[in-house]
């Protein structure tokens, strides 16, 4: 059995594809009115704004992907792709917790602050412990901590950002970007590490 399915590198490639394509589409929609640098991707979900099917469908797809990458990628722990796939789930909460018009839902911000929790946390839940030779440089402990650790940063930066009204449109999008795009990463190194024994 391979460690790491084919199809894993097609999902996790697709999953930054589907969130910027959602985030770009739905801001056209949306109109002059939103604001990239201060607004929230959650502005574009919520009740009311014109682009919420593109924003909603774009959520939707990235947890697929998430689903999907966690159960062909089993180089990786298992408590890390539990993580990767509870963050994909989280993504389907979200699309039905969409943010009022007006902003500000407790149960949307919970939703929220649950998958940032979970998609930087997996990436130090996926790591291996065996000898580094048999690890992928991305499953071994120190790549994964550090990512972990700058994941938590970038999602200090975007609560900071909204509590004093400054670019958190900015850090939103860099934070959720970033969580994106490892699971890529991490399936690229799998397969890169298998192809070589």
């Amino acid at each position: 059995m391979r460690l790491v399915s084919w199809w894993a590198l097609i999902s996790s490639a697709c999953a930054p594809v589907v969130l910027v394509g959602g985030w770009t589409v739905a801001e056209r929609l949306y109109g002059p009115g939103y604001d990239w640098w201060t607004d929230t991707i959650s502005t574009l979900a919520s009740d009311g704004a014109a682009g919420r099917w593109v924003m909603t469908a774009a959520v939707i797809g990235l947890g697929i992907c998430h689903l999907i990458t966690a159960i062909g990628l089993r180089a990786a722990s298992l408590a890390g792709r539990l993580a990767l796939a509870a963050g994909g789930v989280t993504a389907f909460v979200l699309a039905w917790s969409p943010e009022p018009p007006s902003g500000g839902s407790l149960r949307h911000g919970w939703v929220v602050a649950i998958g940032f929790t979970l998609l930087a946390l997996w990436p130090v839940l996926a790591a291996r412990g065996r000898p580094r030779e048999s690890v992928p440089w991305t499953l071994r402990v120190p790549s994964a901590v550090a990512v972990t650790v700058l994941l938590a940063l970038g999602a200090v930066w975007f609560v900071l950002a909204l509590r004093h009204h400054g670019a958190a449109g900015l850090a939103e999008r860099v934070l959720t970007t970033a969580q994106s795009l490892w699971p890529f990463v991490v399936v690229a190194s799998c397969l890169r590490s298998t192809s070589r024994t």
